[in-house]
């Protein structure tokens, strides 16, 4: 399946954002700041496993992309969607509280083309998350034009979460998780 069911614009951050379901995700306030939480984790669809529980930005492809947020896992991991093209094309960083060794398909880059998710970065280092249920500062930074992107959790690069793509090198992005929950707040992005 290629096509995404896009049912309903968020207005948070200062962009609006496209949801797959309306009931999944709720724009509150934490102390007076915008927060948008995903409420609902859900599998992804039959066919190919990719993720598809994100909120996606709606801008024009950008060829370079600089994404900071706050982040409250609820569960183990949440992710930042880059590159994005449409639902068959797409790669993400995913930040999880297990390691890579312990989880493959935990916290890493992996990237979408046409079928399953594969792992695009190295299996090394410490998880991302420390916990569940606290703040994290995530940044991610992405390059189109040399394909690298680097995920970094309060001001630090995890080793897991640095990879190279040649393939895409322009899209839109998004935040989300696979198919857990979480909630987002100070979310700026820069692009180019």
């Amino acid at each position: 399946m290629t096509a995404r069911l896009l049912l309903l614009v968020l207005t948070v951050f200062g962009h609006n954002w496209t949801v797959p379901q309306e009931q999944d995700w709720k724009v509150s306030e934490d102390a007076g700041t915008p927060m948008l939480q995903l409420l609902v984790g859900r599998e992804p669809l039959p066919g190919p496993r990719r993720p598809g529980q994100f909120a996606l930005m709606e801008m024009p492809p950008a060829q370079h992309v600089v994404l900071e947020a706050d982040v409250r896992p609820t569960k183990r991991s949440l992710m930042i969607v880059y590159a994005y093209q449409d639902a068959a094309h797409f790669d993400y960083v995913h930040f999880s509280t297990d390691t890579a060794m312990k989880q493959p398909v935990h916290n890493g880059v992996f990237h979408v083309y046409g079928g399953e998710r594969v792992r695009i970065s190295a299996a090394v280092g410490p998880a991302a998350f420390s916990g569940i249920n606290q703040w994290f500062h995530l940044k991610v930074r992405w390059d189109g034009t040399t394909g690298e992107v680097q995920g970094f959790v309060d001001g630090v690069a995890v080793p897991a979460l640095h990879a190279v793509d040649l393939s895409l090198n322009e899209g839109k992005v998004g935040i989300g998780s696979f198919d857990e929950t979480g909630d987002f707040k100070n979310v700026k992005i820069e692009t180019r």
